[in-house]
């Protein structure tokens, strides 16, 4: 089951001045901020990778083969899910069709967002051939880096002042050891979705 984003997000929940302050740079010199910004991005990349779920609003298609036969319905991946676009199908005849948003229910709270029909409802026949279902939906805290968590803004700025300081993979020192901090990862745990 393919996930395919649709819409990258329109603002990073770090901007690059809080970066600047938390590196403890001029906010006046420039020549990093090209730099900062990938840092930034990358940092957000990661974190939602981790995490499984998405940091600011942004768009996701999810592509399947079938409906499912399970009760607990369609699985959304890449949460927490605001609002569900469209449910929609090729049928029999190859058309795609659109599935009316008043024949299937979502509970967009727990921690894995699904999809199922209402009551007296069931799935439309979908050609059976691959990607005969598409679900749109967006994910997100919110269209503003306001929504996002602090520990997970405090986690980026973090990531982002190791990249910053440490550019190459491995660091080589003449004495002494280099020890992760194991909590700083664990700042995003209350966030993250993991899959059984």
């Amino acid at each position: 089951m393919p996930i395919v984003q649709t819409a990258a997000p329109a603002v990073e929940p770090v901007t690059r001045a809080e970066a600047k302050v938390f590196l403890r740079l001029d906010s006046d010199l420039t020549a990093d901020d090209s730099l900062i910004d990938t840092l930034i991005e990358a940092a957000r990349r990661y974190g939602e990778s981790y995490c499984n779920r998405s940091f600011i609003q942004q768009s996701w298609r999810l592509v399947l083969d079938a409906f499912p036969c399970q009760p607990w319905g369609i699985r959304l991946e890449r949460g927490p899910v605001s609002a569900v676009t469209t449910v929609k199908y090729l049928d029999m005849g190859g058309t795609l069709q659109t599935m009316p948003s008043t024949d299937y229910a979502t509970d967009l709270v727990a921690p894995e967002p699904r999809i199922t029909p209402v009551f007296g409802k069931i799935w439309p026949i979908a050609l059976p051939q691959i990607g005969a279902v598409q679900v749109d939906y967006v994910a997100g805290y919110g269209a503003a880096a306001a929504n996002v968590p602090a520990g997970i803004k405090s986690w980026m700025l973090m990531r982002v002042a190791t990249l910053y300081r440490n550019r190459e993979e491995v660091a080589i020192l003449g004495r002494g050891k280099v020890d992760p901090l194991p909590f700083v990862d664990a700042l995003l745990d209350p966030y993250r979705v993991v899959q059984a």
